[in-house]
């Protein structure tokens, strides 16, 4: 296997009169999956062959000394660092929208975040098992009150009427999701339809977050899971795409210790990422601030947080 790195999320921030309109519908939530009994659910060729690939890829990153589970207390950053890291990790994004959809582009942006409670719903694909199944509510109903508690925003677990909808899926069950999609987000282009049934393989997750035209504030998010997934690798999708569903959309080379940065070191969140989530929350700061007008701000936050404030 190449040992090359991997692109493990997207974080497709769409924005503008495009997307204004472009809400999971309230009233209606689309009713979770009825658990299947019967016994196991036998995977079909092309699932049994991802859980293969990523269970080698997994293996492998270990192997490498990668997907550190520690919160990286031993790498030592400066005001100055985090300040840098969060400009590029909040106020630039990873894609930018093209005709076709999503295309890999690192491109200014602003400043976003939810305003409102974030209610987070989980819908598995009938193959996955019951266990599995339980084992990632609970993880992720956990971590959801870590970010909340971070954050000092209301984070909370709603299956009845979620605003940022986790899909758990199989290869085939993600391919077959787009009249979901279309019903639930139905200004998204085909093309971004297609980014998600269509996911290559060396995507391990992605999440939207949208948007109310150019107020930078998140109204809805939609992020997809593989179901093939080994343990590690499901754990580090789960803390990526809920931190970037916050606002937290690009990644970084230079960012160490952090979970935003493609060199797959770390697999669960960071010191350094929990206190850029606690400046991305600071009343201070406001969605839809430029990166200009958000930098001094910053800058006061980060030596606040790091203690060399002087």
């Amino acid at each position: 296997m190449p040992q090359s790195r991997i692109l493990r999320t997207l974080a497709l921030v769409p924005a503008g009169l495009a997307l204004a309109a472009c809400e999971l519908p309230a009233a209606r939530p689309p009713a979770p999956p009825v658990p299947i009994a019967s016994g196991p659910v036998v995977p079909t060729p092309a699932s049994a062959a991802a859980a293969s690939y990523y269970q080698q890829v997994q293996q492998s990153l270990l192997a490498q000394g990668l997907l550190r589970t520690d919160p990286g207390s031993d790498i030592p950053f400066t005001d100055r660092i985090l300040a840098e890291n969060f400009m590029r990790i909040a106020l630039y994004d990873e894609y930018r929208r093209g005709s076709g959809g999503f295309v890999r582009e690192e491109t200014e942006s602003r400043l976003r975040r939810w305003e409102g409670p974030v209610r987070i719903g989980v819908r598995f694909g009938a193959s996955v098992p019951l266990d599995r199944q339980a084992t990632d509510r609970a993880r992720i109903a956990s971590f959801a009150a870590r970010l909340s508690a971070v954050t000092g925003h209301p984070i909370s677990i709603d299956d009845a009427n979620p605003n940022f909808l986790i899909q758990i899926v199989s290869e085939d069950e993600r391919e077959a999701l787009g009249p979901r999609i279309r019903a639930l987000l139905p200004n998204l282009s085909p093309g971004d339809v297609a980014g998600i049934t269509a996911m290559p393989r060396t995507t391990y997750c992605l999440v939207y977050a949208l948007s109310e035209g150019n107020s930078g504030a998140y109204t809805r998010a939609f992020a997809v899971i593989r179901a093939e997934h080994p343990d590690l690798l499901r754990l580090s999708c789960i803390h990526e795409e809920l931190t970037q569903g916050l606002g937290l959309p690009n990644d970084s080379p230079r960012a160490r210790p952090s979970i935003f940065n493609d060199d797959e070191e770390f697999a669960l969140l960071t010191d350094q990422d929990e206190l850029m989530l606690r400046m991305l929350y600071s009343p201070e700061l406001r969605p839809g601030m430029s990166p200009a007008e958000a930098l001094p701000i910053v800058e006061s936050l980060a030596r606040r947080l790091t203690g060399d404030d002087s």
